[in-house]
């Protein structure tokens, strides 16, 4: 397909901007001399920002024993790392729109990814992972396919005739991207990874949570894989294709466990994904 590599970095490009105080956030928070005063100051600028995660902070989500009534305590309960995943979720939402051309159900979207990214979290727990760099687990499940989003919005043409080929060919979803567009919605949620300024770990989950044996391993891009196949398994949404790919060897051994296993340890997922549903309402609110 001519310039289809054109066509993606377009398309990527036609994606809406964080606002001015996520992005803020975003370089402060990847500053190691970056206080909890100076986010703070940051997101008080912003008051709309502001209520938005107040009101997430309050909320069964996090189960805080009393109500927080500003930023600045809230900075304090939840430490500076979580309070930057706050804001990068809340924004990331807010910035994918509900519409597209491809039909992409943006319901099941969500529920899919907040499913990851509860149990992504979840699995994070049971390797040892401290609550303040869980929320680095969370946001990289949620935010893991919004390259799907891209090609929804911007390329729907393309992604149906994905769509038709998957059904055809009975073949998982980035393999028939990968015919279709010569790339595939990991490639192109790591391309606006990116621009976005995101993390670069987080990128990196985004770039290989379908390939989590290919390049340097990886905790955090092997707890993505895991928790995508999971949701697929237990049917949380759907975010296009529900077939579920086979936990590779180093994937198994990082665990010690198989799929069914690994699903057996989180007895509250839906419990979990429910509370954590506050995410999408605050996001998408205006």
């Amino acid at each position: 397909m001519p310039n289809v590599r054109t066509n993606l970095v377009d398309a990527v490009e036609r994606m809406p901007a964080f606002p001015k105080s996520v992005h803020q956030v975003l370089k402060l928070a990847s500053d190691i001399n970056c206080s909890q005063k100076c986010l703070v100051e940051i997101i008080k600028k912003d008051p709309v920002f502001t209520l938005k995660i107040l009101r997430l902070v309050n909320s069964a989500y996090f189960g805080l024993s009393r109500e927080v009534t500003s930023i600045n305590h809230a900075s304090v309960y939840l430490g500076l790392n979580t309070l930057k995943n706050v804001a990068l979720g809340l924004a990331a939402v807010g910035a994918m729109p509900r519409a597209n051309m491809a039909g992409l159900d943006m319901d099941a979207f969500w529920l899919h990814s907040l499913a990851v990214a509860t149990a992504t979290r979840m699995l994070g727990g049971m390797l040892g992972v401290s609550q303040d760099e869980a929320a680095d687990y969370f946001a990289a499940g949620l935010l893991h396919d919004i390259g799907k989003v891209v090609l929804a919005l911007y390329m729907a043409e393309e992604f149906e005739d994905v769509g038709r080929l998957m059904d055809r060919e009975g073949m998982p979803m980035y393999e028939a991207e990968m015919a279709v567009l010569g790339a595939t919605h990991a490639d192109v949620g790591a391309m606006l990874a990116v621009k976005w300024n995101l993390p670069v770990d987080l990128g990196d989950a985004i770039a290989r949570h379908h390939t989590p044996d290919q390049g340097d391993r990886s905790q955090l891009v092997d707890c993505v894989f895991a928790a995508d196949q999971i949701s697929k398994k237990l049917c949380f949404g759907s975010s296009g294709n529900l077939a579920v790919q086979p936990l590779p060897a180093p994937v198994r051994a990082r665990f010690g466990l198989d799929l069914d296993g690994l699903i057996a340890g989180m007895p509250t997922l839906d419990q979990e994904v429910g509370e954590a549903r506050i995410f999408i309402r605050l996001g998408e609110a205006d």
